[in-house]
């Protein structure tokens, strides 16, 4: 069959559509250029080969050539002769050898398009004549910016939707056959049109499903099997492929290899032997239910007899019904290597093998760790319970396991004390099971005061260091419990390295859920009670983008964020990472909610909303209830402790104290976590005017002052505060101290000191003095380098309230002289004033005297010409804007 071509029509367009190549080879031959002379075309099936023979018939009629598209009808192939052949892969192999003469003859144009598979007999001999006169050239998928060319072309429009491409290609890996039939399926869903009122829908159109399906069915049984098992998710080995296609295990890999070459070349694979989702969906679609669970079980059996990836064969699984001994042990063993992924889907996979048969009770202990990591308490803590009421009855190896779950959840829940029996009872009574990993034990006996059982604990792991594997685990579990003994019973800064360490191991880890606390939280605490910010901050955020501890940890690690934000003034950030750990109706584990009360009763004080404050204390009056005390909340504890004597609610918080008192004794008052109670005991004392209990605390500070520069800060601020209830006042050292607290990232103490000074002395240059230092403070701390996009430094700096200063200062005279009716101070007075703050509450944010406020208020009356309180109110609001009462 030959034609003239001139005039012919145009070439396809949708060819020129993500296939440059094509594009390319249809230019030469429209210029008759030399490299088309001989051109060896190769794709799998629905990749373009018929509609570029096409495109390359319309482009050499258009140059003037005679296109013939049979072999039998050309003798010899003139100069102005094209001969274009599809689908040689199909041809008799006399007819390759003849099609093979006429590629070694000098004349005409002779394009061969075939499949990379089946290569007959003849096929060679072609390709390398072909091959004389330039590469073959070779179809390949499309990329996303194919599949957009693509779509513009039979959707209509310029520009389709970029989800839309995206789910095209996800769809058909970029197949262009697949390309083209699932465009065309979306078009007739939305209909003519606008690409962009396609609708994407969940799953493939029935349709098409229905037509891949059949062109599955035409490849042969042998085809179709391989499709379906990619599609069940069998890897591509031949291992695992050929018992389960039920090939002859001495020829399996030849057949094997075959039906891949013919999946490829179909065009139903990628060239990499990739499971496309669309063919594999048009696979499932028309194979039984039974069948597929037959497969998928034998799947799940052979990677498990072969020890390979039992988990992705067991999720194939789920919900299928399957039961047997053998299809619990497949679901058990998926599940203990979820766990050691940390993939959620490990808890319902153990519930799976239960249901499959498997015996509940050995299973329980893993059910518990899978519940733990997934943040299910309540579950994990049932489940554990389960094996230690019956230890016998289970491997020791697996009560082991259940106790260490049933230690961390107690840990998490606030109940270190019950934590460290369950610890003690593993150690006793499961000794040789429990081998190195009683150095578990130490941070749950150092935080309830069992300092030299600890130390015993301590020693476990070079008594047996031959037992235990150095793993990353193991390496952390050691460094973690070093590091908090160390923080107790040696050096901070030894202990803060330790504990950081021990983060960093596990960050590659899923078993840090399993300890009483991260080590990150464990750190960050031991660095904030060294007034290292900077590294508390770090390390939970590095722990949070790792997800070290899991699920249930990221709310702990967001609320000790907050804390730090708290001390650097970021009350900003505070806030933000208050709402993000704790929103509105959410209930918290007792550790964290007593966290979570904590700083919102702390950022309500600093604020000085007395209102908010009392809100707040209900909160954590509830918390303090639920929550014994331990070593690691003594910080909170504290904070506390100010607001309940600022409230005069210091009955509640007694008996806490009285604990924490003999809890530091037991552990021989370490200066690292006694500093900061004792620095809250001041505060409390300054607000109740108790100078014997301030004295006391001071000296206690002054004691610990050598243990870290934190501690040192806090007991030269200290002395002074002591001071300052006799209205003594030392400008040099009281500026000295409040840098002193800058330091070390107490920025709101700092300014406070300097600003309550101010309020004390009668030396007009050193109240001067003092006020500026108190607002340099405030706006050159961390937190105003760091979040000053969202923090009011001047707002967020609100001291304490303050016993009433002996004289008043004077007005400030840095205040007049700005222009307009206010100055720069009476507008600051005016705003608060709208806001419906005391004179009192004004003077404490502003650093001034409530006498001086009250000065300036009656200042601004008078200039403004105000006749009533009334009156003042509305002049106010025209000049600063509305407030929020009149009170």
């Amino acid at each position: 069959m030959s034609t003239r071509t001139q005039p012919v029509p145009r070439a396809p367009e949708r060819l020129l559509a993500g296939s440059p190549a094509a594009r390319r080879l249809v230019h030469e031959a429209a210029a008759r250029a030399a490299s088309t002379r001989r051109v060896d075309v190769i794709g799998p099936g629905g990749h373009g080969k018929t509609v570029l023979l096409d495109a390359l018939a319309a482009a050499f009629g258009a140059a003037g050539l005679t296109v013939h598209r049979d072999v039998a009808d050309v003798g010899e192939l003139g100069d102005d002769d094209a001969l274009l052949i599809d689908d040689a892969h199909l041809l008799p192999s006399d007819v390759l050898e003849r099609v093979a003469e006429l590629a070694a003859a000098p004349g005409g144009h002779l394009v061969v398009a075939h499949r990379p598979w089946p290569r007959p007999p003849g096929t060679a001999a072609l390709g390398s004549a072909l091959a004389a006169t330039r590469p073959p050239v070779v179809l390949e998928a499309l990329d996303r910016t194919g599949v957009a060319a693509r779509a513009a072309l039979l959707l209509g429009g310029d520009d389709p939707p970029a989800e839309l491409v995206d789910h095209v290609f996800e769809q058909t890996a970029g197949l262009p056959g697949l390309v083209d039939r699932l465009l065309a399926a979306l078009a007739e869903r939305a209909g003519p049109g606008c690409a962009r009122g396609v609708p994407l829908p969940t799953d493939p159109p029935a349709g098409l499903l229905v037509q891949l399906g059949y062109l599955v069915q035409r490849l042969g049984d042998g085809v179709g099997g391989l499709l379906l098992a990619r599609a069940l998710g069998a890897p591509l080995e031949s291992e695992v492929l050929v018992p389960l296609l039920g090939l002859p295990p001495d020829v399996g890999a030849a057949q094997l290899d075959e039906l891949l070459e013919a999946a490829r070349a179909a065009g139903m694979l990628t060239r990499d032997g990739r499971a496309v989702p669309l063919v594999s969906a048009a696979v499932l679609e028309r194979t039984p239910q039974a069948s597929r669970v037959e497969l998928r079980r034998t799947l799940a059996e052979i990677e498990l007899e072969r020890g390979g990836n039992v988990l992705a064969a067991a999720r194939g699984l789920l919900g299928t019904g399957a039961s047997g001994s053998t299809v619990a042990e497949v679901f058990t063993t998926a599940a203990e290597e979820a766990l050691r992924t940390g993939a959620p889907v490990a808890g319902e996979l153990f519930d799976a093998a239960v249901r499959a048969g498997g015996p509940a009770l050995d299973l329980a202990a893993g059910r518990a760790e899978a519940a733990v990591l997934t943040g299910d308490l309540d579950l994990a803590l049932t489940q554990a319970d389960q094996v230690l009421s019956e230890p016998d009855r289970v491997p020791p190896a697996e009560a082991v396991r259940a106790g260490t779950v049933a230690a961390a959840v107690l840990a998490h829940r606030g109940l270190l004390g019950r934590s460290a029996d369950v610890y003690r009872w593993m150690n006793t009574a499961l000794e040789p099971a429990m081998g190195t990993t009683a150095v578990l034990a130490v941070p749950a006996l150092i935080g309830t005061g069992a300092l030299d059982e600890a130390g015993k604990m301590l020693q476990a792991p070079s008594a047996a260091s031959g037992v235990r594997p150095p793993t990353l685990l193991a390496g952390a579990e050691e460094l973690m419990a070093q590091g908090v003994y160390d923080s107790v019973a040696g050096s901070p800064t030894a202990a803060l390295s330790q504990l950081t360490r021990a983060a960093s191991l596990l960050e590659a880890s899923q078993r840090a859920a399993l300890l009483p606390d991260t080590p990150a939280a464990l750190a960050a605490l031991v660095a904030v009670h060294c007034g290292e910010l900077d590294v508390a901050q770090s390390v939970l955020e590095r722990a949070l983008r790792v997800g070290l501890g899991g699920r249930g940890a990221v709310t702990r690690h967001r609320l000790l964020l907050g804390w730090i934000a708290l001390f650097r003034g970021a009350t900003g950030a505070a806030r933000s990472a208050l709402s993000l750990a704790s929103p509105p109706g959410a209930e918290l584990e007792p550790r964290d909610e007593l966290l979570a009360a904590a700083l919102e009763v702390a950022l309500a004080r600093r604020a000085g909303d007395l209102a908010v404050l009392m809100t707040a204390w209900g909160r954590a009056r509830e918390a303090i209830v639920r929550h014994p005390v331990d070593l690691f909340v003594l910080q909170q504890l504290g904070e506390l402790w100010v607001a309940a004597t600022r409230l005069r609610e210091s009955s509640w918080i007694r008996p806490h104290l009285d604990e924490a008192t003999d809890l530091l004794s037991r552990l021989g008052d370490p200066a690292l976590w006694a500093a900061p109670l004792h620095w809250s005991g001041l505060q409390a004392a300054i607000l109740s005017e108790d100078r014997e209990s301030a004295r006391r605390h001071a000296e206690a500070l002054e004691a610990a002052a050598d243990g870290s520069r934190y501690a040192a800060a806090m007991a030269a601020a200290a002395e002074h505060w002591v001071r300052l209830l006799d209205s003594e006042v030392d400008p040099a050292g009281v500026e000295a101290a409040a840098r002193g607290l800058h330091a070390v990232g107490m920025a709101w103490e700092g300014g406070k000191l300097a600003g309550q000074a101010a309020i004390r002395t009668h030396d007009r240059k050193a109240m001067t003095a003092l006020l500026g230092c108190a607002r340099a403070l405030q706006s050159t701390g961390p937190a105003a380098r760091t979040v000053a996009v969202e923090t009011d430094p001047e707002a967020e700096q609100r001291p304490k309230p303050a016993p009433k200063p002996e004289a008043e200062p004077a007005p400030d005279p840095t205040a007049d002289g700005a222009d307009g009716p206010l100055s720069d101070r009476e507008r600051e007075v005016a705003q608060l004033v709208l806001e419906g703050l005391t004179y009192r509450q004004i003077g404490e944010r502003l650093f001034i005297s409530a006498k001086t406020v009250e000065h300036h208020v009656a200042r601004m009356r008078q200039r403004l010409g105000s006749g009533s309180r009334g009156e003042l109110f509305a002049h106010l609001r025209q000049i600063v804007g509305p407030g929020t009462s009149e009170a």
